[in-house]
């Protein structure tokens, strides 16, 4: 075939649109915990989804801390794990925001603080 009639996209020519990443990079979904599909508050289906990891796996490294963290001897140059698990994934629920929303579970306090007369 000539090259001149070749089409562009079969390159990985740039055809407007997306050109500030470069071609190949995946666009993350945002990060926002899921209305379904979640066993407590969604939190690793959010960070699975948005890392494209399985959920298992997440669910996994939070049971771990959690584990270890109740162990008390593990740490982390010298942060102790149990600041992990129970407290991470907590944390996790109160600023990530829930699907369908713009802010989180702070975001909305915090807000409804600055407008609330004194």
């Amino acid at each position: 075939m000539n090259s001149s009639t070749e089409d562009p996209q079969q390159h990985g020519a740039p055809t407007g649109g997306h050109e500030d990443k470069p071609t190949g990079t995946p666009i993350r979904p945002p990060l926002r915990r899921p209305a379904t599909g979640r066993v407590l508050a969604g939190v690793a289906a959010a960070i699975g989804r948005h890392f494209n990891v399985d959920v298992t796996i997440v669910r996994v490294a939070f049971a771990v801390l959690t584990v270890v963290g109740f162990t008390g001897l593990a740490y982390f140059g010298a942060i102790p794990l149990y600041l992990g698990g129970i407290p991470l994934y907590l944390a996790c629920w109160l600023l990530i925001p829930e699907e369908g929303s713009e802010h989180s579970i702070v975001g909305r306090l915090l807000a409804s603080r600055q407008h609330r007369p004194d």
